[in-house]
């Protein structure tokens, strides 16, 4: 058809002596018009095939209508219209046309009447169009306070249908209650007259059959099916939507997934058991047999450098948690303190203490404005910020490897509370239900969405447990190795599609979460894999922490990256190209 201009004012129509749809330029989203009505014929060298497409299952009539309707959607009126007289297949019948028309000039009576001459099977669905249709003929008649007429149509009209009976006892409290009618207005922002019937038209094109009156956004809502469809066949799908491409099939490939080491981070001085990205992923902490943690910063360039060391532990650092808002950050020491401390300086806030008691575990309230800790006396506590002990839980057999976690609404608290079991403790409720494994569990790692625990078992098994309704076993991941040491995995990558483990082989592994398939294995460390933390900020960041004393930044494959060496305040930040 040409190059087309559409930022001209709405297309005007004259037909049979009266406005189009296009002609009322107040409406915001006009109607859209139809030229096949009066002068649209199909041209010869289209052709009079009956679907489009190689698979012969598109309709041609229906492919056309939904492009058409996208074009008005969009704006495009004049390039709509066109597509109509061109194709010589109008978007609505005469009747339908009509029909929207009338609405968009307040023919209420004209237009319930039109609704009866179109072709609807389903009488439910005139009865629903017409209430909407009269629900707003007697909004406006109030709006303009013609009360007897609003009155008249709510009795003889409205009620006389037999449907949505709460609605129309609703609307009689408009008349019998001005104020409820003010608080209606004032919830409706007071729209204007021609929004509020472009507004009746949207939900009459979502009552109404699709055949009738084409629903706004299909075409839109089909490609979105068709990326859906791509982007669950995709094995190793780990990009973002708005990276999707509408030009070529969707397919990510291994190469999505991050398989190199970009950097090896060298600062403990020993066994490294535990790391932890920040929630917003700026920010790194490990923590140590060494008696230390460390806080490293992600820099805008994806480069990872040492922020703070965090020493004053008396014996080996178990884990680190990060607060809230990734201001704050608490570690552990093996059967001994809670240490809290301010990330942006480095200094430690707070020591959280009980006398006789080692505390083995921590994590944060949702709030930011207390912590918890799982205890050596089988018991578990929260406390204020200041230290003051707000709640304690006794005669839970807390182990020494202890997990915990409480879900983002504060409600459930989540610990091992025996070798083969999980405590699922909802303190509202005042409630508990167990998880309970055949093999001893190890570790566990709580979903972003609270729905899910990944929890690591003794005889080399991940098992993926969903914790809504009947809580059971939805996904198994085998491979890694475990035989002496804590060996922790995390959730990870788009919508935590991932499964990733370290493992006492030295190597990373991978799982695709759904299938449970073995994707990847990342060799590169010299000793066991401890824990590993996928960066929920940057799909294609992981972190590997081991035995090795050395944290592993992995990301995706860049071919030709040269090896290279820096120095931070004395500490050792190799950057690989290979492993």
């Amino acid at each position: 058809m040409g190059a087309i201009e559409d930022s001209e004012p709405p297309l005007k129509r004259v037909k049979g002596g009266s406005k189009s749809f296009l002609e009322d330029s107040s409406l915001t989203n006009p109607v859209a018009c139809s030229l096949g009505d009066t002068m649209a014929r199909p041209l010869p060298s289209q052709g009079d095939g009956e679907t489009v497409g190689s698979e012969g299952v598109i309709k041609r009539s229906e492919f056309i209508k939904i492009i058409t309707r996208a074009l008005y959607s969009l704006g495009y009126n004049k390039s709509g219209a066109i597509l109509e007289e061109e194709s010589g297949i109008p978007l609505h019948s005469s009747m339908v046309n009509l029909f929207m028309q009338q609405v968009v000039d307040g023919k209420w009576n004209e237009s319930v009447a039109t609704l009866q001459t179109i072709d609807l099977l389903d009488e439910k669905a005139v009865k629903l169009a017409s209430f909407l249709i009269l629900e707003q003929k007697f909004l406006e008649l109030l709006k303009t306070e013609k009360v007897n007429a609003a009155l008249d149509t709510l009795r003889n009209e409205i009620v006389p249908l037999r449907i949505n009976i709460s609605r129309a006892h609703e609307l009689a409290t408009f008349i019998i209650s001005p104020s409820q009618y003010v608080l209606f207005e004032l919830s409706s922002q007071n729209e204007d007259v021609a929004m509020s019937r472009e507004n009746l038209l949207q939900k009459l094109r979502n009552l109404l059959p699709a055949a009738v009156m084409i629903p706004e956004k299909r075409l839109e809502h089909l490609v979105e099916q068709a990326l859906d469809v791509q982007r669950d066949a995709c094995e190793f799908h780990n990009t973002l939507d708005s990276d999707l491409s509408l030009y070529s099939d969707h397919q990510c490939g291994k190469t999505r997934i991050p398989t190199q080491t970009l950097q090896t981070l060298i600062a403990h001085s020993d066994e490294i058991w535990f790391l932890q990205f920040s929630h917003n992923g700026k920010y790194l902490a490990s923590s140590s047999k060494d008696q230390s943690a460390i806080v490293w910063e992600v820099q805008v360039d994806g480069q990872v450098s040492l922020k703070h060391i965090l020493a004053g532990h008396k014996k080996p650092v178990l884990v680190v948690s990060w607060s809230p808002d990734d201001k704050q950050l608490l570690s552990c020491g093996l059967e001994e303190v809670v240490r809290r401390w301010d990330v942006s300086s480095g200094e430690c806030l707070h020591v959280y203490e009980k006398a006789g008691v080692g505390l083995i575990s921590c994590g944060w309230f949702p709030d930011g404005r207390g912590i918890f800790s799982g205890m050596t006396d089988r018991s578990i506590c929260l406390w204020d910020l200041e230290g003051r002990e707000l709640e304690c839980w006794k005669g839970q057999r807390t182990l020494k490897i202890s997990d915990m976690a409480i879900t983002d609404d504060g409600r459930r608290i989540i610990s091992i509370c025996r070798e083969t079991a999980i405590l699922l403790l909802d303190r509202e409720a005042n409630l508990e239900s167990m998880i309970e494994e055949e093999e001893v569990i190890t570790s566990f790692s709580l979903s972003k969405d609270n729905k899910f625990l990944l929890v690591n078992l003794i005889n080399q098994e991940i098992h993926l447990w969903s914790l809504e309704g009947d809580i059971k076993v939805v996904a198994k991941y085998k491979g890694h190795k475990r035989d002496r040491f804590v060996i922790r995995s995390c959730f990870g990558g788009f919508e935590q599609a991932f499964i990733a483990s370290g493992s006492e082989d030295s190597q990373v592994y991978i799982w695709h979460r759904n299938s449970g398939e073995l994707l990847l294995t990342l060799p590169g460390h010299s000793g066991a894999v401890n824990c590993v933390s996928w960066s929920p900020a940057n799909l294609h960041m992981l972190a590997s922490a081991s035995d090795d004393r050395t944290i592993r930044i992995w990301g995706l494959n860049q071919l030709n990256l040269r090896h290279k060496v820096s120095h931070s305040n004395g500490i050792a930040i190799h950057l690989n190209g290979k492993n």
